[in-house]
């Protein structure tokens, strides 16, 4: 995309820039002390919790939702059924708020998996600890993904570049302050993506008309009568290939959507870290509910993707960008930003959307820092304030280590996404997440209601059995095996396979992963739980 890049001029790279450098020294002016542990992890349990929610917010909608979300409508010419997925993800935020909040504060503790350590002994800890880890650098490497997509377009930077660019803003920001740098910067991103949604908005408004957008997004259906497209509810089955083709419908909203957002926000360290920081149990029970506005910002995006629908039928793409955008939807936002929006608006924006990326990744390196150590040294020792300058050295070690993990990682990411077909950003998101959501929440139920010491070997193979079941319907596994020459054998797996909506990965690994624990503990003690 020639014009895009060179309407990029240096205006706007002055203001990525200045923006950048802002946003590192803002961050790093109110980070505050770092002298224990408790201060680096917890932001010394004293952030307020509107600025817990903002970050949640910030980290939660990032540059997928900004990019992919209007990239994902206009491939699906003005739908917008994806928000029927609010629905699940705001019934999950309550159940959080006012069913775990109360349990995770009954004792002081730093992550979810302490919690179910406790309960269910040292062994889980420790497999719950792995499996975040792996969710956590499997799930960030779609953020960065992302935004290597954005810069890629608008700046034709080489992507691989732009993610190393990434991740060392990401290693700098929460090596200067921990999660008070997470948490400040995050604040500001998220006033910054509002900013953005409804300035794009307000102009595609103002410059088509909101009833020339509807009727631009409507299509003829059978026997020539006109179909809205921008239509919210859909009651298909998604069981079918229909429904998995279409994937969002209501019965995954309300069925399968829960259990994804309640492992997101009550299990994922990457959001409950946050919710550590409050000072009670009544501000982090707030911040969580209060972060469910983030589904207006969702609406903002989905209007933003039905006027750019009508705006490229107004007004017809050159066919550089029309070429751009069969091949990648997601190309769709930042390109018309750089060529619609007046220079220095237009940095302005792709600079809020790097930045987005890297507070993301950065509570990643942060939450994955601080549960490496947990397990390292251990509750105790982790805690011990005589050596807590040492803690924090140590602690900013592992966020380097996991940085350098995380951007290794993306890179082989970026590799099979620009090579594949199918470029559906939101999709890649929920697939990489559902290798382990599902097994955590078994656990996290296990641990609720089961109590039992002597299932750490069940659900471990519960955990790898759903791991296993995931990998079979998701594409990762063929591409895997046809890059090692088994194109036969990803020929049969492709070809055993039922149909089946993924997002139904997160219910039944749950309820896998807590069977095989529960089956465990009644094999080896012959009475599987304490009620």
């Amino acid at each position: 995309m020639k014009e895009v890049t060179e309407a990029f001029g240096l205006i706007d790279w002055g203001i990525v820039v200045l923006y950048m450098v802002f946003t590192t020294v803002l961050g790093e002016r109110l980070s505050g002390k770092q002298a224990t542990i408790k201060d680096f992890f917890l932001g010394g349990k004293s952030l307020p919790w509107w600025a817990v929610t903002g970050s949640m917010i910030a980290t939660e909608i990032s540059a997928l939702t900004f990019i992919g979300v209007p990239g994902g409508v206009y491939a699906a010419q003005g739908d917008w059924t994806y928000l029927q997925w609010g629905i699940g993800s705001i019934i999950a935020r309550f159940a959080v708020g006012y069913w775990l909040v109360p349990l995770y504060y009954e004792k002081e503790i730093y992550s979810p998996y302490d919690f179910m350590g406790n309960r269910l002994g040292e062994g889980v800890r420790r497999l719950v600890t792995g499996l975040f880890s792996l969710g956590a650098v499997l799930g960030a490497s779609v953020r960065v993904v992302v935004t290597a997509v954005i810069l890629k377009a608008v700046t034709g930077m080489d992507a691989m570049l732009c993610i190393g660019i990434i991740g060392a803003f990401a290693v700098l920001w929460t090596f200067l302050g921990g999660m008070q740098t997470v948490i400040w910067t995050d604040v500001i991103q998220f006033c910054l993506f509002i900013f953005g949604g409804l300035l794009a908005l307000i102009w595609l408004w103002s410059s088509l008309g909101w009833e020339q957008i509807i009727s631009l997004n409507k299509i003829t259906g059978e026997g020539g009568t006109p179909i809205n497209k921008m239509e919210i509810f859909n009651l298909a089955s998604p069981f079918t290939e229909e429904g998995r083709a279409l994937k969002y419908t209501l019965w995954v909203g309300l069925l399968a959507m829960p259990f994804q957002n309640f492992a997101a926000f009550g299990i994922d360290q990457l959001n409950t870290q946050r919710m550590f920081c409050c000072g009670s149990a009544k501000d982090a029970r707030k911040a969580m509910c209060w972060s469910s506005v983030s589904i207006i910002i969702t609406v903002i995006m989905l209007a933003v993707g039905s006027g750019l629908f009508a705006w490229y039928q107004v007004n017809e793409p050159s066919a550089s960008l029309a070429a751009a955008f069969k091949d990648d939807t997601n190309n769709v936002f930042p390109a018309w930003i750089v060529t619609v929006l007046p220079v220095g608006l237009s940095g302005l924006i792709l600079a809020g959307a790097f930045a987005a990326a890297i507070s993301s990744l950065d509570s990643v390196l942060a939450a994955l820092s601080q549960t490496s150590l947990s397990i390292l040294y251990g509750r105790e020792k982790l805690e011990d304030e005589s050596k807590g300058k040492e803690r924090v050295l140590q602690s900013r070690i592992a966020v380097c280590i996991w940085g350098v993990i995380l951007t290794i990682v993306t890179l082989g990411l970026w590799q099979a996404y620009n090579s594949g077909e199918a470029k559906d950003l939101i999709g890649l998101a929920f697939g990489m997440v559902a290798y382990t959501f599902g097994p955590l929440l078994g656990i996290l139920l296990a641990a609720i209601f089961l109590k039992g010491k002597n299932m750490t070997p069940g659900l471990i193979f519960g955990s790898c059995l759903s791991i296993f079941f995931v990998a079979w319907f998701r594409p990762e596994i063929l591409t895997l095996l046809e890059g090692m020459g088994m194109n036969s054998a990803a020929q049969a797996i492709l070809n055993s396979r039922p149909e089946l909506a993924s997002e139904w990965f997160f219910p039944i690994n749950a309820g896998l992963t807590l069977l095989c624990g529960w089956l465990g503990g009644k094999i080896l003690t012959g009475s599987s739980t304490e009620e």
